[in-house]
Parts: C-alpha cells; sequence; structure tokens
C-alpha cells in the first residue's frame, strides 16, 4: 500500500506520514507512529475518537493497523497539504492565497473545532490545534487532524483533569502549562485556535522554536501596527484591511490569559461571520 515506505510526506512529534494506494486506486496518507513510551495509548487514543466522529472540517479515519509494536493510522490524503506551508511559505508573496480564503479557512477550521466541542456524544478536547495539524483538500476546505492528543469530555464536567501539559509549544494555553494560570478546559483549544488565527494574518510564527532561552508567550508586535494603521503585512485593498482586522481582534479574545474571558467557539463563528469588523469589540 505505501511502496516500502519510499514516499514520505511529514513527520510530527508522533509519527511519520507516508503517502500510499489502497486497491481501489484512492491515494492515501498512511501515518506510522514512533515506537516510544506512551504511543500505544495514543493510538488507541486517536483510533477511538476518530471512530466516533464525522464532520467536514474533520480529518476521516479510512482505517488503521497494529502489529506487535508497529501501529500505523490511515487517512484519506490531500493535495494542498497542511497549512502550514501556505502561512510560512519561503516566498510569502508569491504563495499567499488571499484574504478571502484565508477568512473561509478560519471559519471552517472553527466550525471543526465546535463540533468537536459541541457536536459529539461527548465533547472532546483536541489539544494540538495548530498549522501543521490543519489540512487543505483541493478546494481548500480545512481538515482539523491528529487526534494523538486529544481527550473526552464528560459532558457535565467543565474542566479536564490532566497530569502533563500536552500540544505544541507556541499554542498551549497557558493553563495546560500550569494550573496556576487556571483550569484546563475547551477553553484552552480557544486559547490555540487564536494563536493560530494570529500566525495565519501575520504570515509568520509567533513564537521562535529555534530560541534556546526558556520558552515564554510573545504578543506579536505587529498586531499594533496592523490595528492602528501602520500595516506591514500583504494587504492589496479596503476589503482585505477589513478581513485583516477582523481576523486579528478575533484572534486577540482567543488568546485572552484567563480562560473565563475567551469566547466559546460558538461565539467566535458568530464573531468571524459578522460582516462589520467595526461591530467587534477589543479585547480589555
Amino acid at each position: 500500500m505505501t511502496s516500502g515506505f519510499t514516499e514520505k510526506l511529514g513527520e510530527g512529534a508522533h509519527g511519520t506520514v507516508f503517502k500510499g494506494k489502497l486497491s481501489s486506486e484512492i491515494l492515501v496518507a498512511v501515518k506510522v507512529l514512533n515506537n516510544t513510551p506512551g504511543e500505544g495509548k495514543e493510538f488507541i487514543t486517536e483510533v477511538e475518537i476518530m471512530g466516533k466522529i464525522h464532520h467536514i472540517n474533520v480529518v476521516r479515519l479510512l482505517g488503521f493497523c497494529a502489529d506487535g509494536i508497529h501501529r500505523a493510522l490511515v487517512y484519506n490524503l490531500f493535495s494542498n497539504g497542511s497549512l502550514q506551508s501556505f502561512i510560512f511559505p519561503p516566498d510569502n508573496k508569491d504563495h499567499f492565497m488571499g484574504w478571502e480564503k484565508l477568512h473561509q479557512i478560519s471559519l471552517g477550521i472553527a466550525k471543526g473545532i465546535e463540533y468537536l466541542h459541541e457536536g459529539c456524544s461527548h465533547p472532546i478536547l483536541h489539544f494540538d490545534i495548530n498549522p501543521h495539524n490543519v489540512l487543505l483538500d483541493d478546494t481548500f476546505t480545512p481538515k482539523i487532524s491528529d487526534f494523538g492528543l486529544a481527550k473526552l469530555c464528560s459532558k457535565n464536567l467543565s474542566v479536564v483533569s490532566m497530569t502533563a501539559a500536552r500540544g505544541t509549544m507556541g499554542y498551549m494555553a497557558p493553563e495546560v502549562l500550569s494550573r496556576n494560570f487556571g483550569n484546563v478546559s475547551l477553553k484552552s483549544d480557544i486559547y490555540s485556535y487564536g494563536m493560530l488565527l494570529l500566525e495565519m494574518v501575520g504570515g509568520r510564527k509567533n513564537v521562535d522554536s529555534s530560541s534556546t532561552e526558556n520558552f515564554h508567550i510573545l504578543y506579536p508586535e505587529w498586531i499594533h501596527n496592523l490595528l492602528e494603521g501602520d500595516i506591514h503585512i500583504n494587504i492589496e485593498e479596503g476589503g482585505d484591511v477589513r478581513i485583516a482586522k477582523k481576523l486579528a481582534i478575533v484572534g486577540l479574545w482567543c488568546i485572552q490569559w484567563q480562560p473565563m474571558n475567551r469566547p466559546s467557539i460558538k461565539t467566535v463563528i458568530q464573531m468571524l461571520e459578522t460582516i462589520d469588523y467595526n461591530k467587534l469589540t477589543f479585547p480589555p
């Protein structure tokens, strides 16, 4: 199915993805999980969760394989790869997809999160919303992927218990890193989404992952330039300015330090669907 695992598509924290083909000639992505402690549990988690969900903005699990220590997950192959390659390209000007498309993608991701939080039999906390884990099909419809760190939540509990931080640095909510900042909840995904939104607007990473200094969350300076009119991002028309500012304002609400001050995903969608961004208030 994978031609000897020769066509590597990418590599993440939990495994390597290869291109494959089913007997029906359908192209697929095969994620082979790393053989490290804890990956077996993540494999079971991903299979369990993916078997319960079906939404246009969430990847669909086609199958899985477990043979001893070797484990693999099979998904549809999406021709445009991950969102990461479009918002952090080598030449941002030549690869820029346009603000209308970015707005559609941001809305699609939000609707995928809404389904995970409110549309399943049990709420699902993803824990790892970031550009690498958002795949794009041939029409640039976003698909949330990689549920190895996700957690099924109780409908009756607003707080999620966990023993260790999980996620990707730069997207993890403060309370995921330390309980001193509040309780882990569905609002932790909102924070990750907000950081993703700001990177989509700025076309740059909010944190320097290569830095040897202790990790700290950056408040991107370019946001002030955008909201105060001194714009240093790819803006071509007046309508583009409105979309960029709307995404930036929503992103700022989502990355509020205290979880209780962040909007629900349903409110996020309402804000994104607001035609006049001037009706959106700035966070305190």
